[in-house]
């Protein structure tokens, strides 16, 4: 049998409580999530010692891997950051997986409200950089609050703008971070 690198197995596990999450949040167990990658229960635990420290995990992955994507888009000029905020968000509007994922994210996060620090800090941090993306700081709160709005009436379908009406609202986000 071919040992798996840590990464690996790792990603994995946090592949499977992904899974887990997107199917039914409530369900979320070390049994279930080792279960779910093909690892044992100590195998899981060599990399999570707790279900607290395996929430943070996927929580901080998933972040992170937004962050990186707005990185990724962002251009150096004033409101590229936020700019690229608006576009990364709105990208994931059409993803169902992504919004599967992030509405099985805010369901453990509501059953764990603990786990929402990570969250919290994370959110601090973009507020801060929006602030300093070389525009307005006022416009570019303006623009992450909307964006952020946007987000959650589309992932819990609470009225959210279609079609035209959407992409029109998206493109005024995004004027509002450029000068002039």
């Amino acid at each position: 049998m071919a040992r798996r690198a840590p990464g690996e197995t790792r990603d994995r596990l946090l592949d499977a409580a992904a899974r887990l999450l997107l199917s039914d949040p409530s369900k979320l167990t070390l049994e279930a999530v080792a279960e779910e990658a093909g690892v044992s229960k100590g195998g899981l635990l060599y990399h999570f010692s707790s279900k607290n420290q395996l929430l943070d995990a996927v929580v901080d992955r998933w972040e992170a891997g937004f962050e990186g994507e707005i990185e990724e888009l962002a251009d150096p000029g004033p409101g590229g950051w936020t700019r690229a905020y608006v576009d990364v968000t709105a990208k994931d509007f059409d993803d169902p997986k992504t919004r599967g994922i992030d509405s099985g994210i805010i369901a453990a996060l509501a059953l764990h409200p603990k786990r929402l620090e990570t969250v919290r800090a994370r959110y601090a941090a973009k507020q801060a950089r929006v602030e300093a993306d070389g525009i307005d700081p006022v416009d570019a709160t303006i623009v992450r609050l909307a964006t952020d709005g946007l987000w959650f009436t589309e992932l819990l379908d609470l009225g959210p703008p279609h079609g035209e009406l959407r992409e029109q609202v998206l493109e005024r986000l995004r004027d509002l971070t450029r000068e002039g």
